[in-house]
């Protein structure tokens, strides 16, 4: 097999994962389309936009690809992943600054018009993996839900817009949190692994001291029939992403 390289790809993210560490999911995915549906109705997407537990670089990468007058920058707290998602912006050329160690210990130099994040968000009781790379990335211990959002409300522009994933079961708390914060939920999404299963993933939309009204998207149904439906394959096109995994 020959080399791969960006221009071999096309349009594609070229997009290079740990083989034994934590890999993106179809969270990202369906996350990154979320935004993007979010976004239609602003004009002009522009200013700093930060991704919070970059991990490989997708989200952010992603985003970026799709507006360029953002200027993505990037916290990690792993050194692996730091170093994925360097590699990741540096080969499929987009401009980034990385933010390395803890979001919440970080003392950042500038606010941001936009985070993103698909931050760990398994619960402490839940069975933990072994694997300290897959731990770090997957459960809040690190990042517990409110010391989240209250630091996202710290880094965030006035009407700066915040957009992540969450398990569903901890709804109540994210509301409860995005109002003490001063963040305002404008637009919700659930994801149901069938359409006769309860969701299993909110996908959040809140901006800083804003007043609109809530609105509520249609959700997303994963599979039919054991195969994925035709709306996740088009948003999986739309991603337009190509995997390597590495050893490290």
């Amino acid at each position: 097999m020959g080399i791969i390289t960006k221009k071999s790809l096309g349009d594609k993210l070229l997009l290079y994962q740990p083989s034994n560490g934590y890999c993106y999911n179809s969270d990202t995915h369906f996350l990154y389309n979320f935004i993007l549906e979010n976004l239609k109705k602003f004009k002009n997407i522009n200013g700093e936009l930060l991704d919070i537990g970059s991990g490989s670089g997708i989200l952010g990468l992603l985003v970026s690809r799709d507006f360029e007058k953002l200027n993505l920058n990037q916290c990690e707290i792993q050194d692996i992943f730091q170093e994925f998602s360097l590699r990741n912006a540096s080969c499929n050329k987009i401009n980034t600054y990385m933010y390395k160690g803890s979001f919440l210990d970080m003392d950042f130099d500038k606010q941001f018009d936009i985070c993103v994040s698909n931050p760990p968000f398994y619960h402490t009781n839940v069975i933990k993996s072994e694997n300290e790379i897959k731990r770090i990335a997957r459960y809040n211990d690190n990042m517990p839900l409110k010391d989240f959002i209250k630091k996202v409300s710290q880094v965030l522009k006035s009407n700066g817009k915040f957009f992540f994933c969450y398990d569903v079961k901890q709804l109540n708390e994210i509301i409860q949190y995005l109002k003490e914060y001063k963040i305002n939920l404008e637009s919700l999404q659930f994801v149901h692994p069938k359409k006769d299963k309860d969701a299993t993933l909110v996908l959040v939309y809140a901006r800083k001291n804003s007043k609109s009204l809530l609105s509520v998207l249609k959700p997303i149904v994963v599979f039919e029939n054991k195969e994925f439906t035709n709306e996740v394959q088009k948003i999986y096109e739309k991603s337009s992403t190509h995997s390597i995994k590495v050893e490290i």
